[in-house]
């Protein structure tokens, strides 16, 4: 799952970085979303991602990632508990200029008991460092915060390798505790 506030580049992400020409459903923005879609910080986006978005990537011959890219307007979060049923693990992607439409992200990540990475995505935006991110989304030291570049097929690649190290690690350390 790739998951985040609205405009934070999840859709990007998914594109970027799928080996299939991924399932999108963007649909262009109406005046039906003027007032209820918070576009602050994100005034020159014209089309948005109404269900989620699908992609693939194969990690070996055997073993295959799916990519599921959520909506990140509150008035489609309703699909986030179905898009979490069997997923392992997750990437909240981070727009620094609005941090705070992540918190949605992490406290239902959270609640579901899902494992997480947080990615900072850059849009030449206002800098903050890691840490400060960090303490701004009150991670845990356990969460892993990396940078990214959602356009680039290399930083999304990056991206999810951190997420499935940080499950293997998760699932090695379940596997030596008594």
């Amino acid at each position: 799952m790739i998951v985040g506030g609205f405009g934070v580049g999840k859709t990007t992400m998914v594109r970027s970085v799928s080996e299939i020409r991924p399932l999108s459903t963007e649909e262009t923005m109406t005046r039906a979303g003027v007032g209820i879609d918070d576009a602050a910080g994100v005034q020159d986006k014209t089309t948005t991602t109404v269900a989620f978005d699908f992609g693939r990537i194969s990690l070996n011959d055997e073993m295959v990632l799916y990519l599921f890219g959520a909506p990140g307007q509150e008035r489609f979060w309703f699909l986030w508990d179905q898009l979490f049923a069997g997923t392992l693990g997750a990437v909240v992607l981070v727009d620094t200029r609005r941090l705070a439409d992540s918190w949605y992200a992490i406290d239902r990540l959270e609640h579901h008991g899902t494992p997480f990475i947080v990615a900072r995505n850059d849009f030449g935006g206002p800098q903050h460092t890691l840490e400060q991110v960090r303490d701004a989304l009150d991670l845990s030291p356990e969460v892993p915060l990396v940078d990214c570049d959602a356009r680039s097929r290399d930083s999304s690649k990056a991206v999810l390798i951190a997420l499935v190290e940080h499950l293997h690690a998760l699932s090695s350390a379940r596997e030596t505790t008594p």
